[in-house]
């Protein structure tokens, strides 16, 4: 009787050692272990040859992933416990994020610069490795840490939760895939489009969440599930209900009835330029408005929308000092809200999105890459994941750190200093030679242990084995 050879490595048996493909430089490639076992192993062994690189400021983070719980948010994503690679995988995903790299990854050069370490891991894992670990993982997990990242961050005090923006960002997608293809507002060939939808506190400039726009939905069904998990995080009181300011795209009657029925949010959307509406609004007796300063009169009145079933009102604003110059504009509102204030101090506030996204797209908001729903979704949130402990980061550092763009803030902070990485007893300890204001990093870093124990913090590091982290400067 013939038997077939090495038919054991088709039973199933959870302690066989796990690969993944890995970088090991830009030029080579090859599987690696990636059993706990294998991976705390490579990692002890990095640490005792000493690291020494320039993408040493990564670890700056550190520090934030503690006081954020970084490391609780991966475990519950991937549903895997601290031991697991998963996490890691997911950790290596936000430190790419923040320092605004995309593209292939075998064309990074991350590895053998302390990057790596910084992830709980001993090599740099390849694209085929993220894609099966983002493609396992549903979108409603990546909806779910993006609720558990809100939660955290309100109670943190990133958001106010009193003024919101809804906006869509559109990015140019690189997929090789057949798909609608879009044209910029200022002219030129019609590319290929991916989008998303955002919902921003607009008193702090800081994203509370997003979810895509697919060719199967609209940007209504797009809103009221961002309304949705919005509602999931703030948990705002509806008897002060917080205002979201939208664009022309969201005047919806089914949008309206959604958020006046069943969110604690009031709505305020501008009424498009059509000649019809905005002929019978120049049409209204010039007393009916009501003149608040030089060349700036308004009024409201109540108003429904077709096939509307809530009971809206209108803001209409009047701009000019004579009739032969008189310009108008239109809003609609869920609530009976004072007006001037409305139009004059809320509603351009909405603008800050545009600059949040000039600055901070390059975080993973810039392009898209494939039309893979679980990926996108999981890039994505991860980028959301990597602009908060930026955010904490810059918020700590205070200027000129505030000011920088994300990419300027990843060149010459996390990727633009030298130094190394040693063990001393059971901290790891980072050195920074020559780092520019060194002075106004030295007092927040230096004996950080004490520091993040006073804060209430553990300090030991779960994903690097229970080590602590300090910094020294030369």
């Amino acid at each position: 009787m013939a038997f077939k050879k090495k038919l054991h490595a088709a039973r199933p048996d959870e302690s066989r050692p796990l690969f993944v493909e890995t970088h090991r430089t830009c030029t080579k490639r090859r599987r690696e272990r990636a059993d706990s076992v294998s991976v705390e192993n490579g990692v002890r062994q990095l640490l005792a040859d000493k690291v020494s690189g320039a993408l040493m400021g990564v670890w700056l983070l550190v520090p934030e992933h503690l006081r954020l719980g970084t490391w609780d948010l991966l475990c519950g994503w991937s549903g895997q416990p601290t031991p697991a690679i998963a996490p890691r995988l997911a950790l290596q995903l936000v430190h790419e994020s923040a320092l605004c790299v995309t593209g292939v990854r075998q064309r990074r050069a991350l590895s053998q610069k302390g990057f790596e370490v910084a992830n709980g891991l001993p090599f740099i894992a390849a694209d085929p490795a993220i894609h099966d670990l983002l493609d396992a993982h549903p979108i409603a997990h990546a909806l779910s840490l993006q609720k558990a990242l809100g939660r955290l961050r309100r109670a943190s005090g990133h958001f106010r939760g009193r003024l919101l923006a809804l906006d869509p960002h559109r990015m140019r997608s690189y997929s090789q895939r057949q798909m609608r293809r879009r044209q910029d507002k200022d002219g030129g060939t019609p590319r290929k489009m991916a989008q998303i939808f955002v919902c921003f506190d607009v008193e702090t400039a800081q994203p509370i969440a997003f979810t895509t726009a697919t060719a199967s939905r609209t940007a209504t069904d797009a809103a009221c599930q961002l309304l949705d998990i919005v509602r999931d995080i703030l948990h705002p009181d509806p008897a002060a209900p917080p205002l979201v300011l939208a664009d022309t795209e969201h005047l919806s009657a089914d949008l309206f009835d959604y958020v006046r029925n069943q969110t604690p949010f009031d709505l305020l959307v501008p009424v498009p330029r059509r000649a019809g509406p905005y002929r019978a609004i120049a049409a209204l007796p010039s007393d009916s408005f009501t003149p608040h300063w030089a060349g700036f009169a308004t009024t409201k009145r109540p108003y429904r929308l077709h096939n509307g079933a809530a009971s809206l009102h209108q803001f209409l604003q009047r701009t000019g000092e004579s009739p032969d110059h008189y310009a108008y504009k239109a809003f609609l509102c869920t609530r009976r809200r004072n007006e001037v204030d409305a139009l004059t101090r809320d509603y351009p506030r909405r603008w800050h999105i545009e600059e949040f996204f000039n600055a901070h797209q390059a975080l993973g908001w810039q392009r898209a890459g494939t039309l893979n729903l679980h990926i996108r979704y999981g890039q994505m949130t991860f980028a959301l994941l990597a602009q908060t402990v930026v955010h904490q980061l810059r918020s700590r550092l205070g200027e000129p750190f505030q000011t920088w763009s994300a990419q300027h803030f990843a060149d010459q902070l996390l990727s633009g200093l030298d130094g190394d990485l040693r063990v001393h007893d059971d901290t790891l300890l980072v050195t920074f030679y020559n780092a520019p204001h060194a002075d106004r990093l030295r007092p927040l870093y230096e004996h950080l242990p004490a520091r993040l124990v006073q804060e209430g913090v553990d300090p030991h590091i779960p994903w690097l084995f229970g080590f602590k982290l300090d910094f020294r400067f030369k």
